[in-house]
């Protein structure tokens, strides 16, 4: 018995126009969010020298998913997504210009950078939300993986190798001009997400559930998650692999610098070269998708990562640490792209916001944590918590190997309220 491979290159349906608008207010969107995110901590090393002042920065961007992870679902559920879209942008362009007045009026304090960090992080929760709960009404299930891979490279590109630097390159002419510029890059997401089909704004319905999206509770959608046994395994699976990869990338820039001997003028040259490794990756996996299926590549990726991971401990010299390193960015980017799609095909379309809202609150709200955690880690060693995370990797991945490799056979959404014994999860155990 023959396995399909799913359709030759040559045979993929193109992903229309309507997902190119998507894809370019991503893109643009992408883009303002990475110029506003590099300049805030610059902005803030001219009023502050505390690092803890500095380092919340940082943490700030993180809480709007933790408390408004939920709710954004919600939203996303309720309303028109192409509005939810715009809307998100408004604000934060809104955000945007404010601090940017501020800081031409020479007015701006340490307090409204972290007040603006907030919005940016609020508009994101509900940005990326309402742009992950479009796809699937754009794009045919065979196409679901190129969508991710081509949202997900669009988004490592601009910030690895254009946001950041071009941010750089404008904070040393002006305090306000990447603030100025981010919000310029906000209006494009605007205009092309209420140019969106009107079909796009409403969720997709679940086979067999006769009732109106109004109808079902933010409660069904909980339990939703809770009820699919595949699911709920594989977002607990995702959140402990995910938090290996926080515990190890605590001290990467001081690994570098310390461990490696490279010289903090040449650190933008040591990120470009990871991000070549996960762009690599966001391009690459459709393809492998297609020739092997969607569980032996999110198999494969963990055990890449792992094997990367121990590498990078190990690694003798500054090359050979980028190229592990950017070998690791590779698989992760790599699994990021089937589990995106996995979700669009699992979760109903019209509790996706909700269902993508408590997995993004309960993986990403650890993070923090796990950093934290191999932030103390590294002070006895640089090369101690890429040691650990391996190990962490390597065992979580055999464990649940049979569960990854079961990804392969989801074939759509089952009903809301459906029992968990449902065909497409009765794989897991």
């Amino acid at each position: 018995m023959t396995r399909d491979l799913g359709p030759a290159p040559s045979e993929r349906p193109p992903l229309g126009r309507a997902f190119g608008r998507l894809w370019t207010a991503a893109a643009f969107s992408n883009l303002a969010d990475g110029l506003v995110r590099t300049a805030v901590p610059l902005i803030a090393t001219t009023l502050t020298t505390d690092p803890l002042a500095i380092a919340a920065i940082g943490a700030l961007a993180f809480l709007p998913w933790l408390l408004f992870g939920l709710p954004a679902g919600m939203l996303v559920d309720r309303f028109d997504r192409r509005v939810i879209m715009a809307g998100a942008n408004v604000l934060r362009g809104a955000a945007a210009v404010a601090l940017a007045v501020l800081i031409v009026a020479d007015q701006i304090t340490i307090w409204a950078l972290f007040a603006g960090v907030l919005v940016f992080g609020l508009g994101e929760t509900l940005f990326d939300n309402a742009t992950n709960a479009v796809i699937p009404a754009l794009v045919a299930p065979v196409g679901l993986d190129r969508a991710n891979g081509r949202v997900q490279a669009a988004q490592i590109t601009i910030d690895s190798f254009l946001a950041q630097p071009v941010a750089g390159l404008l904070f040393a002419l002006s305090l306000a001009l990447p603030i100025w510029l981010g919000a310029a890059g906000y209006v494009v997401p605007v205009i092309l997400a209420l140019l969106l089909p009107s079909a796009a704004g409403r969720p997709l319905r679940a086979r067999g559930d006769a009732r109106p999206a109004a109808a079902i509770s933010t409660r069904s959608a909980l339990g939703y998650l809770w009820r699919h046994r595949y699911l709920r395994a594989l977002v607990l699976f995702t959140a402990v692999v995910g938090s290996a990869f926080s515990f190890a990338q605590a001290a990467t820039i001081l690994y570098f610098l310390d461990t490696q001997g490279v010289p903090p003028a040449a650190i933008g040259f040591v990120t470009a070269g990871i991000g070549i490794g996960a762009l690599a990756g966001s391009l690459v996996a459709p393809f492998l998708v297609d020739r092997f299926g969607r569980g032996a590549v999110m198999l494969g990726a963990n055990l890449l990562a792992a094997v990367s991971l121990a590498l990078v401990a190990v690694a003798p010299g500054v090359i050979l640490a980028v190229v592990f390193y950017a070998l690791m960015a590779f698989a992760v980017s790599t699994w990021n792209v089937p589990w995106g799609a996995l979700r669009q095909l699992i979760v109903p379309g019209d509790i996706f916001g909700r269902v993508l809202g408590v997995i993004r609150s309960l993986t990403w709200g650890l993070f923090p944590i796990a950093t934290l955690a191999g932030g103390l880690v590294a002070r006895v060693d640089l090369r101690l918590p890429y040691v650990i995370a391996a190990g962490a990797t390597l065992i979580a991945t055999l464990l649940a190997a049979r569960l990854i490799l079961a990804a392969s056979r989801q074939t759509g959404p089952a009903p809301v309220g459906a029992d968990s014994a449902q065909p497409n999860s009765s794989s897991s155990s």
